[in-house]
């Protein structure tokens, strides 16, 4: 019989469930490891420098380019995205945002947390609420290798 662990994520506010089949195992104090939030903004920074028309990706470039595409691929992250940079003052709190879009808290937290892993969205904590606004280098690096080279 297949046993399940609950992990705590550190932002505090979601938890994972992972299924294993050997005994459960706590989590460490911090959760689970969470790939660091600047890796992806350099990959992205990276990128900005060859569009797709001049020339071709690497294997790197491409897996990177893919991670944020994914991230932005979901509708509801995607509102999340567009909900956040419409906020006042660019900037929204996980409350903010749970009656628009008529999800749970852990859900949009959840979803907050993979834009903020595609190096999309930036996290301040202000006491117990985290606000989050978009990172505008990742969406400017996004933009410049989805846009055609100019005309010769």
């Amino acid at each position: 019989m297949a046993r399940y662990r609950r992990a705590s994520i550190s932002a505090g506010h979601t938890s994972q469930v992972s299924r294993s089949s050997a005994a459960a195992t706590p989590a460490g104090p911090a959760g689970p490891a969470a790939p660091s939030p600047s890796a992806p903004g350099r990959a992205l920074a990276a990128l900005c420098c060859a569009p797709l028309f001049r020339e071709p990706l690497t294997a790197s470039q491409a897996e990177d380019l893919s991670r944020v595409m994914k991230a932005l691929a979901d509708p509801t992250r995607l509102r999340l995205v567009s909900m956040v940079a419409a906020h006042d003052g660019g900037e929204a709190c996980v409350c903010d945002l749970t009656v628009p879009l008529g999800l749970t808290q852990p859900t949009i937290s959840h979803h907050l947390k993979i834009l903020m892993q595609a190096g999309l969205l930036r996290r301040q904590k202000r006491g117990v609420w985290a606000y989050y606004s978009l990172v505008p280098a990742a969406l400017d690096a996004l933009s410049a290798v989805l846009s055609p080279a100019p005309a010769s």
